[in-house]
């Protein structure tokens, strides 16, 4: 375990005041690296809070050049980089903030080429993607390398979050056995809608990595900020999944 510098405990303290947490937990936080699928919406501010939180290494996976519709939710965009890769702003904004950082960049979104390849470089991995391509194959490569997934999504201003450990819990094939053929790449959002889910999957992954509190292992955390409200509701294993299925033969 790598221990804290002078620097280190200074920058972390008040968050190393949280009872459970500590410097064990902060050590942990800094031995490990997650990857973070897309860094639009969700993913900036996932990475950005993973970053300010002192994780140790990230990987982000995001295609494309940032367009004037990003700006608006994707928090590690600037103005000045229209036109420019987004998984490079993304970089040098996050460096900006923790320049201990090791980030691993990719220009690319997951796909089957890279899914198992950029799991394996992670201790823990968020699913950020808008697409369920993306989404299953992440849910394939953690089950196969059982790494732990934190799923978060949204949609206009409702949103969910639930954490998968393989062998544990259900995976995102049960919770959505069949694709959605009618979800689309865009759709009605909000910025803080998208940042709501980002920060609670963001304290799913210190929780797990730092072993602090009660995790939404088997439950599925579902908001509507149009009327506040919030549920917790239980999911289960599909016995039949065929992703999961054999982890529990």
């Amino acid at each position: 375990m790598s221990s804290l510098t002078p620097e280190e405990k200074a920058t972390y303290e008040w968050q190393m005041w949280t009872q459970g947490f500590g410097e064990a937990g902060q050590e942990k936080l800094k031995d490990a690296t997650a990857l973070v699928s897309r860094v639009g919406g969700l993913g900036s501010v996932v990475a950005y809070e993973l970053a300010a939180a002192g994780i140790g290494g990230l990987v982000l996976a995001h295609g494309g050049n940032l367009k004037h519709s990003d700006l608006n939710r994707q928090l590690l965009m600037t103005h000045d980089w229209l036109g420019k890769p987004r998984v490079e702003s993304a970089k040098r904004r996050l460096l900006d903030l923790n320049p201990r950082l090791e980030i691993h960049a990719v220009a690319e979104n997951i796909s089957e080429d890279n899914a198992e390849e950029l799991v394996g470089k992670a201790d823990i991995v968020f699913d950020c993607a808008p697409l369920f391509q993306e989404r299953y194959l992440m849910n394939e490569a953690c089950v196969q390398q059982k790494k732990p997934l934190i799923d978060c999504a949204m949609y206009n201003m409702e949103g969910q979050v639930t954490t998968i450990i393989p062998g544990e819990t259900p995976c995102l094939r049960c919770l959505y056995p069949e694709f959605p053929k009618a979800w689309k790449r865009e759709f009605p959002v909000f910025g803080a809608a998208s940042g709501a889910a980002a920060c609670m999957g963001v304290m799913e992954g210190i929780k797990h990595l730092s072993g602090l509190g009660a995790s939404l292992k088997g439950k599925l955390l579902y908001y509507d900020l149009q009327h506040m409200t919030t549920r917790k509701i239980a999911v289960e294993r599909d016995p039949a999944c065929p992703v999961c299925s054999h982890l529990f033969a």
